[in-house]
């Protein structure tokens, strides 16, 4: 009995010894193309596949408030409109204290909301030429991408922009100034994950370049010189047209890159001088906007032909825009839901909201999550044959950052005013029952 007893306790030991290691062990992404994760995982700007679309295996909650449906909430320091990260057990966002003159990453726990550590990446000015910014900008926008081993970060610091990498557990692994950069409105390009690679960009009036390091040493694999005018898209990968392709509008041109090589794969006049929105596709041809100085939405055939099917002058100029079987949709600006049929440009209804948007709105199944820049979110369906409110939300007092939704639930970083001062948080919202 002694020995049975044993040999159980012993089964069990190394059973839950297996299951430890797992958890702890770096986790692995598919990186190539367009990315693979769980549903439970967001590990870079606008998700998994890099279009705004989370999975519909777990549906996140239709209502909530300050109050109702929320798992958890916990104070951010500083200010920032860094989206979510979660890859594993971990949330990954940017920030910036002004009072301590740090630009870091903060981890927190997913399930919990606990801070597990806070890695300063920057400490001085983060302004020091006091070049006038967009007021609603801050030194903390772009999106953090994690590869499961390593955490990658954008900033704007003293005038220049680097690429940070950490590990898992907030230690520096190496740094790489990209260019120098002259502030116009601010900076808010995302890093990208590809391959062996992880791809940045920093439009800007000077040196603006896009350029593409080694993921485990900071090296340049690729470095390609950009037009020397103000621009915030970030570097989005998509397959299209029979193939993966870096889009990147702005500066007046829509390019396409090798995302391995940095090679051109073609290139037309087109798009805007400044644009913001990330790129989506629909397999065929490639969907951008821009807002100045004109407003600008395009189709555009990615095949090299240097073809546009279709254009018009909405104002897309922030809030990236959703595709879902045929069917484009966006939020303007000023608060427009709009669906135009994506491969005629055919508007097929029109609804204002009301309110001011910069978030993006979010896919999930046939919903989609809208927040605008006074934190209230609405839920309508994407659907063609008009526009079908769900449910109207309000959350904290404004909201810039695009949400995160995975594994049912909803990462929100919002902000309320307490004792006269501004405090973000990010809250964790659920379905209670």
């Amino acid at each position: 009995m002694r020995r049975f007893l044993s040999v159980t306790f012993l089964a069990c030991f190394f059973a839950v010894s297996i299951v430890s290691t797992w958890a702890n062990e770096p986790r692995k992404i598919d990186d190539g193309g367009l990315g693979s994760t769980t549903s439970r995982d967001w590990p870079w700007w606008r998700g998994p596949q890099r279009n705004g679309v989370a999975a519909a295996d777990q549906q996140p909650p239709l209502h909530w408030s300050d109050t109702e449906n929320v798992l958890w909430k916990t104070a951010i320091p500083g200010r920032g409109h860094s989206s979510p990260t979660i890859v594993g057990d971990q949330i990954f966002l940017l920030t910036a204290e002004q009072e301590r003159l740090s630009q870091s990453v903060i981890c927190y726990h997913r399930e919990t909301g606990k801070q597990l550590w806070q890695t300063e990446v920057h400490h001085g000015e983060f302004n020091p030429s006091n070049a006038k910014a967009n007021d609603k900008s801050t030194f903390a926008n772009s999106t953090v991408a994690c590869d499961g081993e390593r955490i990658f970060a954008n900033f704007l610091h003293d005038g220049a922009i680097y690429t940070t990498a950490l590990d898992l557990n907030g230690k520096q692994l190496w740094q790489e100034k990209i260019t120098d950069y002259v502030l116009h409105q601010g900076f808010a390009s995302s890093p990208a994950v590809y391959h062996h690679l992880v791809i940045v960009s920093a439009d800007n009036k000077g040196t603006g370049a896009i350029a593409a390091l080694e993921r485990t040493t900071g090296k340049v694999v690729w470095k390609n010189e950009r037009p020397k005018l103000p621009n915030y898209t970030s570097p989005i990968i998509l397959n299209v047209a029979g193939r993966e392709q870096l889009i990147f509008s702005g500066c007046n041109l829509v390019t396409s890159f090798d995302p391995l090589t940095g090679k051109t794969i073609w290139e037309i006049n087109g798009s805007t001088e400044e644009c913001v929105t990330s790129t989506v596709t629909d397999g065929q041809l490639i969907y951008t906007s821009g807002g100045y100085p004109r407003n600008h939405l395009s189709a555009v055939h990615a095949d090299g032909s240097g073809k546009v099917a279709w254009e018009n002058g909405s104002r897309v100029y922030v809030p990236s825009m959703l595709m879902k079987d045929g069917y484009l949709y966006a939020m303007l600006d000023a608060g427009v839901a709009t669906c135009w049929k994506s491969d005629t440009g055919k508007e097929m209804w029109k609804q204002r909201i009301g309110g001011a948007f910069t978030a993006s709105p979010v896919l999930v199944g046939d919903n989609i999550y809208a927040t605008s820049e006074a934190g209230k979110t609405v839920i309508f369906k994407a659907s063609p044959e008009g526009y079908s409110e769900i449910a109207e939300n309000q959350l904290g007092e404004d909201a810039f950052a695009t949400p995160t939704i995975c594994g049912g639930r909803i990462y929100m970083r919002a902000a309320t005013t307490i004792d006269g001062k501004r405090q973000e948080s990010l809250y964790c919202l659920g379905d209670k029952k």
